[in-house]
């Protein structure tokens, strides 16, 4: 494989990657990649986003107007990376805002960083994932340009959504978000939620679940499973300045905003 092969087979690539590459080819010389890499950005065919990471320019196409995949670059910034949280909702096509802040699993520790207006924020894997070894629970594999992408499943971002509204734009864009989704595996989604371990969580799961019981054809077993490991207490779920309401089934406490839907009143 020439070259130019490579760099149409992979229109966003590491230097590791280069140089597995190279080592296959029977090259290991540092020194070769180095300058071939600078020869190639110099000649306006490579586009560096950061440090040991490349975009191809396609031929005639300025490199500050190549088209650049938000997704890809997430995917590429740490060897772990899984898309997670509101960007595997986004990559599945089922966020309801498009959102320029992309999140990624990993256990390397990492500072956000900004290409081109875009953030992109290493999120560590919950420690109780890391403890039982199950941080690849519900994560794909998919093909985004020819390349190959790790991202949570549906099911793994219904609940990781929930246990970080943090990381996502507030409750409405967390609710619709998820209500665009047609079909869960709701049997994996109370496994996955168990496996976290926080109660609070769970509860949260399982209202959301209530919620849209028929829509979703959640069975009461499902939500039994979640009721017995509900909080014991009453436990808020966002700050607790925002106008909330217990809702005792769960021993969760609620916006009023969630309860009451008040994103859909007429302006």
């Amino acid at each position: 494989m020439t070259l130019a092969t490579y760099f149409s087979q992979h229109p966003l690539f590491t230097t590791d990657e280069l140089a597995a590459h190279f080592a296959a080819r029977g090259s290991s010389n540092i020194w070769t990649r180095k300058s071939l890499l600078a020869h190639h950005e110099k000649q306006q065919r490579l586009l560096r986003i950061r440090r040991g990471l490349y975009a191809v320019v396609p031929p005639g196409v300025d490199p500050d107007e190549a088209p650049v995949d938000p997704y890809l670059v997430a995917s590429k910034l740490s060897p772990d990376a899984v898309l997670a949280y509101h960007t595997a909702l986004s990559f599945h096509g089922k966020a309801y805002s498009v959102l320029s802040r992309f999140d990624y699993l990993t256990v390397t520790a990492a500072r956000p960083f900004t290409f081109r207006g875009n953030q992109f924020r290493p999120v560590l894997f919950p420690k109780r994932l890391r403890e039982s070894g199950h941080e690849m629970f519900e994560v794909r594999v998919a093909d985004r340009r020819g390349i190959e992408v790790r991202v949570t499943s549906l099911e793994r971002a219904m609940v990781d959504v929930l246990d970080r509204p943090d990381l996502a734009t507030g409750w409405e864009e967390i609710w619709r978000s998820l209500e665009a989704v047609e079909f869960y595996d709701l049997d994996r989604v109370v496994e996955y939620a168990t496996l976290l371990g926080n109660a609070t969580t769970i509860a949260k799961v399982g209202y959301f679940l209530e919620q849209h019981r028929d829509t979703l054809m959640v069975e009461e077993t499902h939500l039994k499973r979640l009721r017995e490991r509900r909080p014991k207490e009453a436990h808020y779920i966002a700050h607790r300045e925002a106008p909330s309401r217990l809702v005792p089934a769960w021993n969760i406490i609620v916006p009023l905003a969630i309860i009451e839907r008040t994103w859909e009143e007429p302006a």
